[in-house]
């Protein structure tokens, strides 16, 4: 493999791995806060142990992510130096934003939520967690908005070869940054509610074996969590909409590329359900289309032309140079995006099903082992949604690492080596693989311990009382 080639597989592998415990964190501690605050209202003790329970779950996802966002920052270093040149000016401001502000809010108040239990409070320590959901959202909020500026660069000048920053409020009205974090948020909030009704589902498959409360609270858990996910797979598919809308006029060949579509289609397009694109003679064979469908979706109504990847090819070359060809990996975005997608329309699905069986006249999914099952194995989706809007919202702007300026050939480091490259990436992906099982065994570990034995923390079973000057 090329150099090149060997930099972008890493990049995607701690990239990908990295944006596995993003949404996760930002969704758990959404839920775990949504807990508190039940706690806080009603008085209701069963919530309190429902906050310890997932925060400590929480707790794991925000540590490996951590983790595995310093091992993403080496390899930018390594690997990109070049783009960093380039782009280091407009990187800048929001990733020191990100760092000294977001970074700053999160760790000092998880702290200060961890340890204050019963010392300071209850509104006082529910405003301690919800300072930790503002520092997540908001620490996407800056990194989002430095890789909009990637995908729609706006408030720059070309100055001695590099991209210098003229106006950082232009960077905020980028409309691509509100369609992007609204776009994560939302599928992070969907996340959380997934993933903890999913883990819920799979702890009542053993209902014999646990105690009275613990099947309360994964009830409660399980109910919240469908909530949750509901509202956020309606805020995701509406958001989505806003951004696929965007895509036609901003980056074109993406979204010609998610939809399979080599030529210009008639005044009325149609939406193809599947199909395989045949990259060599530029056609896409064994489709099933709805007439009508691609312009709704585009233009609110049944008329309206879409170019294809052919045109749009054409039209980048004359603007651009004809040195590169254009076109994206055409059957990775087309069926990411319907992975994607569907996944999103399934968890509403699944979402009001579960709600609807979950009623207090009728809870009959929680003694029906098959619907569990069906809720307890959508724990996965989620991870695997969001790894295909990655792919499709990076792949798509191929060839470019910053849309129309600069090329990912001009991206990587000069002094780097094949072999140097290939060393990190088998250390790299030995590191991830003994973090995802370390990050799966302990999250099984709780789950099995239950919500009665997470109810007391960690530290105060064995003495380690962080305030108490004799413990240490």
């Amino acid at each position: 493999m090329s150099i090149l080639s060997l930099a972008r597989f890493q990049f995607a592998m701690t990239t990908i791995f990295h944006f596995f415990f993003v949404p996760f964190s930002i969704g758990m501690v959404f839920m775990v806060a949504l807990m508190e605050t039940c706690y806080v209202r009603t008085k209701n003790e069963a919530y309190k142990k429902m906050t310890k329970f997932w925060g400590n779950i929480f707790l794991l996802s925000f540590a490996v992510g951590v983790v595995t966002g310093l091992i993403q920052e080496f390899q930018f270093g390594m690997n990109w130096s070049d783009y960093s040149r380039f782009m280091g000016d407009i990187f800048g401001a929001p990733l020191a934003m990100e760092a000294l502000l977001s970074f700053f809010i999160e760790s000092t108040f998880i702290g200060l939520w961890m340890f204050t239990w019963d010392r300071v409070k209850p509104g006082l320590h529910l405003f301690f967690v919800w300072m930790v959901v503002i520092g997540t959202m908001t620490s996407a909020l800056w990194i989002l908005t430095a890789n909009s500026f990637m995908q729609h660069p706006v408030g720059y000048t070309i100055r001695n070869g590099r991209a210098e920053m003229t106006s950082f409020s232009a960077l905020l009205r980028n409309p691509q940054v509100w369609y992007e974090w609204g776009h994560v948020i939302s599928g992070a909030i969907m996340m959380g509610g997934v993933v903890v009704a999913g883990m819920a589902a799979f702890r009542l498959l053993k209902r014999k074996s646990l105690s009275e409360v613990s099947k309360d609270i994964f009830k409660r858990s399980m109910r919240l969590g469908m909530i949750v996910s509901l509202l956020g797979s309606l805020s995701v598919m509406g958001v989505g909409d806003l951004q696929m809308k965007d895509l036609l006029h901003t980056q074109p060949m993406k979204f010609s590329a998610m939809e399979a579509l080599y030529k210009d289609t008639g005044k009325s397009a149609g939406w193809t359900v599947v199909g395989i694109a045949d990259t060599k003679n530029h056609k896409t064979n064994y489709t099933i289309e709805i007439p009508g469908m691609l312009s709704v979706l585009s233009y609110g109504k049944t008329t309206g032309s879409v170019k294809g990847m052919d045109t749009i090819n054409k039209e980048l070359q004359a603007k651009y140079g004809t040195k590169n060809n254009y076109y994206v990996p055409v059957n990775t975005l087309f069926w990411s995006f319907r992975v994607m997608a569907g996944f999103g329309a399934l968890t509403f699905l699944v979402s009001a099903l579960g709600l609807f069986f979950t009623r207090k006249k009728k809870a009959s999914l929680f003694n029906t082992n098959w619907m569990l099952w069906v809720v307890a194995l959508m724990t996965f989706t989620p991870f695997l949604a969001n790894t295909c809007g990655w792919l499709i919202t990076e792949l798509g702007r191929y060839p470019w690492t910053v849309y129309g300026l600069f090329t990912i050939a001009q991206s990587v480091s000069p002094s780097v080596s094949a072999t140097s490259l290939l060393i990190s990436n088998i250390l790299y992906f030995a590191i991830f693989t003994v973090l995802a099982i370390v990050m799966v065994g302990f999250v099984v570990k709780e789950l099995r311990k239950g919500p009665d034995e997470a109810s007391e923390p960690e530290f105060a079973k064995h003495g380690l009382d962080p305030f108490d000057k004799e413990a240490f």
